[in-house]
C-alpha cells in the first residue's frame, strides 16, 4: 500500500470496505494490512487492533496468501496505543490493567509472532511504544530514511508493554534495551538500522517498492518451509540446544512432506529455476 498520499504505486486487488481505518488489499499472494488514521498518527483504538489480529489469522489460513506486509498511511506508523475511553485510575480495579494488556497490546504483538506467514513492516514514519514493538515483532523490518522509533513509555511513567521488554534484549541485547527504555529517546531509522533493529533504511519514496520486491520474493518461495524457518527461529530464542535441535529436526521431517520441498530438490537436480506453490 502507498506510504504517503502522493505514492500512486499501491496494490491492483480489491481493497475492502471493511473499515476505513485498517485498508486491506491482496496483490500476487501478499497481503497488505495499512494502518489508515493518519489524523492520529495511526495511533491504535480497539477497534483496529482487532482488525489486524483477525488479518493476520486470516493470512495464516489462507493458502493464497503467501507474504504480509504491514504498513500505514501519512506521517505515523503507528504513535501507539489510542488511549481515549481507557477507564482513568478511579473507575479501574485491580487486575483492569493487567486484563487489559493482556487481551489488547500482547494479543496483537503475539498475533504478528504467531502469523505463519512471514510480515514485513514498512515503517514510514515514527513508530512509537505500541507501534514500535509492532514493527519489531515483524520479521522483516524496512523503514524509511525519515522513520524513528522512540520508546516512549518512560516519558510517561510507564513500564514498557506491548512485548518490548521480551522482544528488545533478543533483538540488541540487554544493555541496548536499557538504553532505549531508560531514556525514551527517538532514535532515527539509520541509527536502528546499525543496532539491528531495522533490515533496510531506504528514501521514503522508494519505500514501498522494496516492501513489494522483498513481499513477492518471500510470496514466490517455499511458504511452509518460511513458516517452519520462523517458528524455528522464533523459539530457539526460548530454548535450550537439545530442545532447539529436536525441534529442528522434526521441522524438517514435517517439511519434507510438501510440494515445494520435492520441487526444490527436483529443480536442483534438474538445474532450473523453482516454481514454489506454497504446498
Amino acid at each position: 500500500m502507498p506510504s504517503s498520499p502522493e505514492d500512486t504505486t499501491e496494490p491492483t486487488g480489491p481493497v475492502e470496505p471493511v473499515d476505513s481505518s485498517v485498508l486491506h488489499a491482496t496483490d500476487n499472494g501478499v497481503s497488505w494490512i495499512t494502518l489508515n488514521r493518519p489524523e492520529a498518527m495511526n495511533a491504535v483504538t480497539w477497534d483496529q487492533r482487532e482488525r489486524l489480529i483477525a488479518l493476520l489469522a486470516d493470512a495464516s489460513a489462507d493458502p493464497s496468501v503467501r507474504a504480509v506486509v504491514l504498513t500505514a498511511t501519512g506521517r505515523g506508523f503507528c504513535a501507539g496505543a489510542d488511549l481515549r475511553g481507557a477507564p482513568s485510575a478511579g473507575e479501574r480495579i485491580a487486575g483492569d490493567v493487567a486484563r487489559i494488556i493482556r487481551l489488547g497490546a500482547q494479543r496483537l504483538i503475539a498475533a504478528v509472532l504467531d502469523c505463519e506467514k512471514p510480515v514485513i513492516a514498512a515503517v514510514n514514519g515514527t513508530a512509537a511504544g505500541i507501534g514500535a514493538h509492532l514493527a519489531f515483532a515483524c520479521d522483516l523490518v524496512l523503514a524509511a530514511d525519515s522513520a524513528k522509533f522512540i520508546e516512549v513509555f518512560v516519558r510517561r511513567g510507564l513500564v514498557p508493554d506491548g512485548g518490548g521488554a521480551y522482544l528488545l534484549p533478543r533483538l540488541i541485547g540487554p544493555q541496548r534495551a536499557k538504553e532505549l527504555m531508560f531514556f525514551g529517546d527517538a532514535l532515527p531509522a539509520a541509527e536502528a538500522e546499525r543496532l539491528g533493529l531495522v533490515n533496510r533504511v531506504v528514501p521514503a519514496e522508494e519505500l514501498t517498492a522494496a516492501a513489494r520486491e522483498w513481499s513477492q520474493r518471500l510470496a514466490d518461495g517455499p511458504t511452509r518451509a518460511l513458516a517452519l524457518t520462523k517458528q524455528l527461529i522464533n523459539a530457539s530464542l526460548d530454548t535450550g540446544r537439545a530442545t532447539a535441535f529436536a525441534a529442528e529436526a522434526m521441522a524438517q521431517e514435517i517439511n519434507m512432506t510438501t510440494h515445494d520441498a520435492g520441487e526444490g530438490v527436483a529443480s536442483f537436480m534438474e538445474r532450473r529455476t523453482p516454481k514454489y506453490r506454497g504446498l
